[in-house]
C-alpha cells in the first residue's frame, strides 16, 4: 500500500477499489511509539507554536475526519491559516470530483492534492519533489516566512515503525535546533517536532512510481 492518506491498521472494515484497497480502522501506532520517535516535549513545543508561521495556525488545528483524508484536512487547515477562516475538509473537496464518498479511496498523491488546492485558491501551488537534502534544507529555512505555506507528504513507517503515507503542514523550523515543526492532522498523533534530516528521509521516498515530496502555497 503506497498511496497516500491511508494508514496501517490492526482490524477493520475494507472496502475494495481498483488495484488496491481502504481500510478504516483504529491507528496501529501506539502513543508511546509516537512519544519515542518524535519529540513533543512541552517546552520545545511551546516555542515552535511561536514561530512566525506556526502562529497564524493559532494553535488550533482541525482534526482530519478519516485517515483517507488528510491531505484536504492539510489543505483546509494551511488555508486557515491564510485568513481563509471559512475553509473546511470538504469545502477543499467540493467540486473537485475527489473523495466524494467522504473517503479518498487509495488517499490522493501530492500531484492530486496540488490540482486540489489549485481550485480553490489564486495563490500559486508548487510541487517540490526529487529535492536534495540541502534543498530540503533551505525550504525548510524558508518555512518561517509568513508568505509561504509547506505541506509534507511523507512515509509515516519511516519515522513510527508503521503507517504509509501522510500529509500535514509544516509549523516551521527551529534552525538551531535543526527541528521541524509537523503539524500532524491525525488527533492521535498531534503536533511533533523532528529532526529535519529524518523528515527528509521519510519524504524522500516513492509513492508509486513518483517521490513523495512538499506542496509550496504562496502569493502570486
Amino acid at each position: 500500500m503506497k498511496r497516500v492518506g491511508r494508514f496501517g491498521v490492526a482490524v477493520g472494515l475494507v472496502l475494495f477499489s481498483g488495484s488496491g484497497y481502504f481500510a478504516v480502522s483504529r491507528q496501529s501506532v501506539a502513543p508511546e511509539a509516537i512519544q519515542s520517535s518524535v519529540i513533543q516535549r512541552s517546552e520545545l513545543i511551546d516555542r515552535a507554536w511561536r514561530l512566525p508561521v506556526a502562529t497564524t495556525f493559532r494553535m488550533e488545528i482541525t482534526w482530519q475526519s478519516n485517515g483517507s483524508r488528510c491531505g484536504p484536512a492539510s489543505v483546509a487547515n494551511t488555508f486557515r491559516s491564510l485568513d481563509e477562516q471559512k475553509t473546511t475538509e470538504t469545502l477543499v473537496l467540493e467540486g473537485t470530483g475527489k473523495c466524494w464518498t467522504g473517503i479518498c479511496f487509495m488517499g490522493l498523491t501530492l500531484d492530486e492534492l496540488a490540482d486540489v488546492a489549485r481550485a480553490k485558491t489564486r495563490r500559486r501551488i508548487t510541487v517540490l519533489r526529487n529535492l536534495t537534502g540541502e534543498e530540503f534544507r533551505e525550504h525548510m529555512k524558508r518555512s518561517n516566512d509568513p508568505g509561504r505555506r509547506y505541506i509534507v507528504n511523507f512515509a509515516r513507517d519511516k519515522i513510527f515503525g508503521a503507517g504509509v503515507g501522510h500529509f500535514s503542514p509544516i509549523g516551521g523550523y527551529l534552525k538551531d535546533e535543526d527541528l521541524v515543526f509537523v503539524l500532524d492532522v491525525n488527533e492521535h498523533y498531534k503536533p511533533w517536532l523532528i529532526q529535519r534530516q529524518r523528515l527528509f528521509s521519510a519524504m524522500d521516498t516513492l509513492d508509486g512510481d513518483k517521490k513523495r515530496g512538499l506542496l509550496l502555497i504562496e502569493d502570486n
